[in-house]
């Protein structure tokens, strides 16, 4: 989340003008992550966050976004829900771009995950595979595995600027990973961006998941293993496997993975930090003057490839008795 395209009172006022949620009490902008523009709004029904969706989201993508959030929460999963206009619309324009209404939820992220945090969010990743079958909708992965390759030779340069040797690493990386990855694997509705900070907890308790807007059709196995990397390295840059057990067993407390699933997670997790990496890369040059945002770090996701680099068999750990 970040604030790239400012809102007016003016321009505020007229948006609620089409919702029956009272008047506007309090708003402001929220200052994380780097996709949209993103603002909590407490009015007299309530708080809610409004989100301006920037020049990466496809205005072509946004119906299977909401209507994904719609869907889940309508099947009993604790995720944001997008707020209809008296018309029943809940894909709106302000200043020309589109936006959504997403009611507020309660609950706190972690910034340093306990083992006992990664089992509690395994589980609720199952849960969401689990409630979002029998979705109508797909949508391809656009950031997969098929794109790693021309993303990043729009960004070689950054990458030897960021780091000298990176650029020829970086190619070997996406050469190994590209003839390892698998096909065949159960697919189905994947989070694609199930970090920390979009994962609430109550009382120690997975409450709520956020930020559907890089959910598409893809391996569910894909899925944790962009969890894996985001929840499973310490400060240090270690991966810490007791985290990483707790997090598949809480996984598996909901999903029983395949024998195929579990062997393909080195690669799927050193793919996922690469897709990751890529995109900070991408966003670390590429942040508007001015904006209210703060780019990620690629050398974080660096990091990890070399980790993966060092040690591919290093998710494979076992019995998870």
């Amino acid at each position: 989340m970040a604030v790239y395209t400012d809102i007016t009172d003016e321009e505020l006022a007229e948006l609620l003008a089409d919702f029956d949620l009272g008047a506007p009490l309090a708003f402001k902008g929220i200052a994380e992550g780097v996709e949209n523009s993103n603002f909590l709004l407490e009015t007299e029904a309530g708080r809610f966050i409004l989100t301006v969706y920037e020049k990466r989201v496809r205005a072509e993508d946004l119906p299977f976004f909401l209507d994904l959030m719609r869907w889940l929460a309508e099947h009993g999963y604790p995720c944001a829900t997008p707020m209809a206009d008296r018309a029943g619309r809940i894909l709106k324009t302000v200043r020309g771009k589109p936006c959504a209404l997403i009611a507020f939820l309660p609950g706190l992220s972690v910034r340093r995950p306990s083992a006992a945090h990664c089992r509690e969010a395994g589980e609720g990743l199952a849960r969401l595979h689990l409630a979002a079958e029998g979705f109508p909708l797909s949508r391809p992965n656009d950031l997969g595995q098929a794109a790693w390759a021309p993303m990043f030779a729009t960004l070689r340069r950054d990458a030897e600027a960021l780091k000298p040797g990176l650029a020829a690493q970086i190619e070997t990386d996406l050469s190994r990973i590209a003839a390892a990855w698998p096909k065949g694997l159960p697919e189905g509705i994947v989070h694609a961006d199930f970090f920390p900070d979009n994962v609430f907890f109550q009382a120690g308790k997975f409450a709520a998941a956020i930020d559907f807007y890089f959910a598409c059709t893809d391996a569910l196995a894909y899925d944790i293993a962009v969890a894996l990397n985001a929840w499973c390295f310490e400060p240090d840059g270690s991966f810490n496997i007791t985290s990483a057990r707790a997090m598949l067993a809480g996984y598996e407390t909901r999903r029983p993975l395949s024998a195929a699933e579990r062997a393909a997670l080195p690669v799927l997790a050193h793919g996922a930090a690469m897709r990751f990496f890529l995109t900070r890369l991408h966003d670390w040059g590429a942040t508007p003057a001015g904006a209210l945002v703060r780019p990620k770090d690629p050398l974080e996701y660096e990091r990890k490839l070399a980790v993966h680099r060092a040690s591919p068999d290093l998710v494979l750990f076992g019995d998870l008795a």
